[in-house]
């Protein structure tokens, strides 16, 4: 890939691909003003900066910027796009089949996952849900929001174990204050923790999170799919 990111052929048919189809990720993106640079190995300085400040900076081409950049960094450059609309979230999570995920990885604000500019919802995906959509804008009831973060997630993974407070299954229960429960990473700042000083988190019938501090617990597990297609 970085061989072929390199060769001017290659470039011309990717200009020749956004001129045609536009700029695209899962759907139309403004510009390259929406695609930041978020984590980056080899050249970490640039984490916060968006392809469109560095082709300014450079004098370059977009395009020519961000392959040259990808060939650097290994091809390992993680971005944040911008390009859903409020309205268009709001739609969504109203609707009965909407789940919620953050579609994030492991963060923390030490160690080697504190690297980097990631995207606000590694922290603040379920709090955002919770403080904005349900305690502020009242979309929706908070039972409703927190189905979609467990018990109906679960069955669209199908979970064998997990997912409800119910007898014989697994203990993985988050306990917390809906008044005290919001959201404070931001794109600028994403390497923050959400509100709520009294939240506890269980892991397999472990306290791993007390009074929102980690006790230093890991009982977390690996789950894997059975032949039948259920998890657990």
């Amino acid at each position: 890939m970085l061989a072929r990111l390199a060769l001017p052929e290659t470039r011309t048919r990717i200009r020749a691909e956004i001129e045609r189809d536009g700029l695209n990720n899962w759907g139309r993106i403004p510009s390259w003003e929406c695609v930041q640079i978020s984590v980056s190995p080899q050249l970490p300085q640039y984490a916060g900066e968006t392809i469109a400040a560095l082709a300014t900076a450079r004098g370059r081409d977009p395009l020519d910027v961000i392959c040259d950049y990808l060939i650097e960094d290994n091809g390992a450059t993680r971005v944040l796009i911008t390009s859903i609309g409020e309205a268009d979230i709001r739609e969504i999570l109203r609707s009965p089949s909407a789940l919620v995920g953050s579609d994030g990885n492991c963060v923390a604000t030490y160690g080697v996952v504190a690297q980097g500019m990631p995207h606000p919802r590694f922290y603040g995906t379920f709090p955002r849900v919770i403080g904005r959509y349900v305690h502020e804008q009242q979309l929706l009831p908070l039972e409703q929001a927190v189905r979609k973060m467990t018990g109906a997630t679960a069955q669209a993974l199908r979970l064998r174990d997990r997912g409800l407070l119910e007898e014989g299954l697994r203990a993985d229960i988050t306990i917390f204050d809906p008044a005290d429960f919001k959201d404070r990473a931001t794109y600028a700042d994403p390497h923050q923790y959400p509100t709520g000083a009294r939240t506890t988190v269980l892991v397999n019938g472990v306290v791993v999170v007390e009074d929102a501090q980690h006790t230093g617990a890991t009982a977390g597990m690996v789950l894997r799919r059975a032949p039948d297609g259920t998890v657990g």
